[in-house]
């Protein structure tokens, strides 16, 4: 799809806008409810959708199904980075009322850098086709590696500070509370950062190590940079309030992980055949159409059979704790 620089330039601001929207109808710290959530969600989903009608009414068909591919793997995605970003607002004991501030300027920490990952796959992709063997191989390798953490069942594990997050704390200094919403203050005579402004650097920073694996994703989808970029803005846009409105049904989510490896190693494979192809070998390539349905499908199915599994295990333990109490 032909993208000019003014059509690029229209997006962009149009998604200041609404970002701007966003936080000037939130910009006083609360606690987020379910309701807001809710309303907020739909809101960023309903967009999503307006948009990727939009590329099909004035673009083609194969541009909005790309983007819907590319969309709903990349909030598919999103959705297990909450539960890093659960530990993240524990490790630091982010007041609930601030979490909402906390999660937006992350976000968009996490989408600048993003778009510079993104540019930066978009000229290698254009200069190396053989890139997608390497893609492709590291999906499904990271594949392979969901699913065998997913069986080791092992006890969630404490967040830890990256390197480069322990270099900055070093260097400004760090206050040791939280002042509202302020991001540095001076103490005795010189000026540092608060948590807050640490945690948003945690977060956005965490998420960039996410998309070590969902950006080749989404360019095992469609190799159109407006469209990556566009589908992860989509999509991270609506990660703040989807953290408030689900974040207690996460942990009912148990197969989540192997859904995610289903659809990982799905579009690593489609990476390795469009790399062959692309080098000359008959092979079949999997239509956009098709990933559409393996994509809603594996997530269709991997919802189904966690809450069954997570309602199981809930009336087994309730069970047990009923057996103690009349032993």
């Amino acid at each position: 799809m032909d993208v000019s620089m003014t059509l690029w330039v229209l997006t962009v601001v149009g998604l200041c806008a609404l970002i701007a929207v966003d936080f000037f109808i939130g910009r006083k710290p609360h606690d987020v409810s379910i309701k807001e959530a809710g309303i907020w969600t739909v809101v960023w989903i309903a967009l999503a959708v307006l948009f990727g009608l939009g590329l099909l009414i004035f673009g083609n068909s194969q541009a909005s199904g790309e983007f819907f591919a590319g969309f709903i793997t990349e909030k598919s995605l999103s959705v297990d980075n909450l539960f890093v970003f659960i530990l993240i607002m524990a490790k630091f004991s982010v007041p609930s009322h601030l979490q909402q501030r906390v999660l937006l300027f992350g976000v968009l920490i996490a989408l600048v850098l993003r778009a510079i990952f993104i540019a930066a796959g978009a000229a290698i992709i254009s200069s190396f086709s053989w890139v997608f063997y390497i893609f492709g191989a590291f999906l499904i390798y990271t594949a392979w590696k969901l699913i065998q953490e997913a069986r080791a069942d092992e006890e969630e594990e404490d967040w830890e500070e990256n390197r480069i997050l322990k270099s900055i704390e070093k260097k400004f200094g760090v206050a040791d509370k939280y002042h509202g919403t302020k991001l540095f203050v001076v103490e005795h005579g010189k000026k540092i950062m608060t948590p807050l402004f640490v945690v948003m650097l945690a977060i956005g920073m965490t998420d960039v190590l996410f998309a070590m694996d969902s950006i080749p994703a989404i360019f095992g989808l469609t190799q159109d940079p407006y469209i990556v970029f566009t589908a992860n803005a989509f999509a991270l846009m609506g990660l703040r309030q989807l953290y408030f409105l689900i974040g207690g049904l996460l942990r009912k989510l148990v197969h989540l992980s192997y859904g995610l490896s289903v659809i990982l190693g799905f579009i690593g494979v489609k990476l390795v055949l469009h790399a062959l192809h692309e080098n000359g070998v008959n092979v079949p390539e999997i239509s956009i159409p098709v990933s559409l349905a393996v994509i809603c499908g594996v997530l269709v199915i991997t919802t189904i059979t966690s809450l069954i599994a997570s309602k199981k295990q809930a009336q087994a333990e309730q069970d047990e704790k009923k057996d103690s109490v009349e032993a």
